[in-house]
């Protein structure tokens, strides 16, 4: 598989089921039990075959199906006298999408999909996204304690224990992987369980140093917005070419806007006067475009004007709302340092009641912090950053699915366990 493939949702082929009119039913029997193929205007083998086009005692229905299954299941259906017959992309028509569901990327994917369908067109954002997930989690959970409890529910996740959390068991690499961005910034804070002195403060005390945190937040928070107006110009640009992408506000014209206010601000904070130059230059080509894109789609002048406005105040709120970082984060190690004082006051007159409150204070302070967290960390997510990668939403892969008995029909490789959804499905 290329890299190119591999960023992108799972190619998709264009295809007929063609099969004997009278063997019709036996043939859909087989592409239900499949479970790969996504039938056009069908949710069951009675209505696909009502919709099958007949030609001399010939029977065709035309649907999508990953590349790589075409050659399996043209081997599953010729046992009943069936063919899968490929045809040519529909002008104008866009195929169904599924995310690739290989390895560690099945468990990232439900992050993407919870916000929406990937465009066919669109890059999947998929491993970025769970990144940059992490990253904000741990900013926000900074503890190597937590961290490590994190671990452990991974660990028991991995493990199916308990059995009520089964059906979870898919998260396990998410949550583990929170669990090492909570640690990494719990070393970078020096917080064991709150400023328990068990490890060395890295970096920053956050209770210290409230004001470089929040500088720390703002500048991760400018990063992962211009990997997402990247992201949204590739997209653009696959999604309706060089126009699209270059007057598009989630794209070329908002990425150069956005940066070009990011680079002014710098100029102005170091007194440059030159690099503020360069910065207002860029921001208001960038948004001379935007003005552009929006006059080209109608509304007149002043409607333009103001959603050209509203883009600009958008940026700057969008890049203040990622103070919730530091925000968050500070409360994280206020909790923790109030758990702490309250068991060192303790100790020396009552140890038992000190252990006590250190070990409540710290379950509450993990569960309490850990949904915060992960709360937000979705929030920033979904507002900030897939606002700008997505503009339109795909459509769903959505494959005829009917389970057989094993002995009364051959399996495709290419199917996937019951119960999943469709990025679960193994597709390479």
């Amino acid at each position: 598989m290329s890299w190119r493939e591999a960023l992108a949702p799972v190619r998709m082929r264009r295809i007929a089921v063609a099969a004997p009119q009278d063997a019709l039913g036996d043939v859909l029997a087989l592409v239900a039990d499949a479970g790969c193929v996504d039938l056009d205007g069908a949710a069951g083998i009675e209505e696909c075959a009502d919709h099958a086009v007949i030609r001399d005692g010939v029977a065709v229905v035309a649907g999508w199906t990953p590349a790589q299954a075409v050659d399996a299941l043209s081997l599953t259906l010729a046992t009943a006298g069936g063919a899968v017959v490929p045809l040519p992309h529909p002008p104008g028509a866009e195929a169904p999408s599924l995310l690739r569901g290989q390895g560690l990327r099945g468990s990232v994917n439900p992050l993407v999909e919870t916000y929406g369908t990937v465009p066919y067109a669109d890059v999947d954002p998929a491993p970025p996204a769970a990144l940059a997930y992490v990253l904000m989690f741990g900013m926000m959970f900074g503890d190597a304690g937590h961290g490590l409890m994190l671990l452990a529910v991974a660990a028991m996740l991995h493990a199916g224990w308990p059995a009520r959390l089964t059906r979870f068991r898919g998260a396990w690499p998410f949550v583990a992987g929170a669990g090492l961005a909570s640690i990494l910034f719990g070393l970078l804070y020096g917080e064991f369980f709150g400023p328990t002195g068990l490890v060395p403060v890295l970096w920053l005390d956050p209770m210290s140093h409230p004001a470089s945190l929040l500088l720390l937040a703002l500048s991760v928070g400018a990063l992962l917005l211009g990997g997402a107006y990247l992201l949204g110009g590739v997209n653009r640009w696959r999604e309706g070419g060089l126009p699209l992408a270059l007057y598009s506000p989630a794209g070329i014209a908002g990425g150069a806007t956005f940066i070009g206010m990011g680079v002014a601000a710098g100029g102005w904070y170091l007194a440059e006067t030159w690099l503020t130059a360069a910065g207002l230059v860029t921001a208001v080509t960038g948004l001379g475009l935007i003005l552009t894109g929006f006059l080209a789609e109608g509304g007149g002048l002043t409607q333009a004007v103001i959603r050209s406005a509203d883009v600009v105040i958008r940026i700057g709120a969008n890049v203040a709302s990622f103070a919730r970082l530091a925000a968050f984060g500070l409360t994280h190690a206020a909790i923790g340092w109030i758990v702490w004082k309250a068991t060192l006051g303790l100790w020396p007159t009552a140890p038992a009641f000190a252990a006590l409150v250190f070990t409540a204070g710290t379950l509450l302070a993990f569960a309490l912090e850990a949904l915060v967290a992960a709360v937000q960390a979705l929030r920033l997510e979904y507002y900030e950053l897939f606002s700008r990668i997505f503009q339109a939403e795909g459509r769903p892969f959505r494959p005829l699915r009917i389970p057989l008995p094993a002995k009364e029909a051959p399996r495709c490789p290419f199917r996937h366990g019951e119960g999943s959804s469709p990025s679960a499905r193994l597709f390479s």
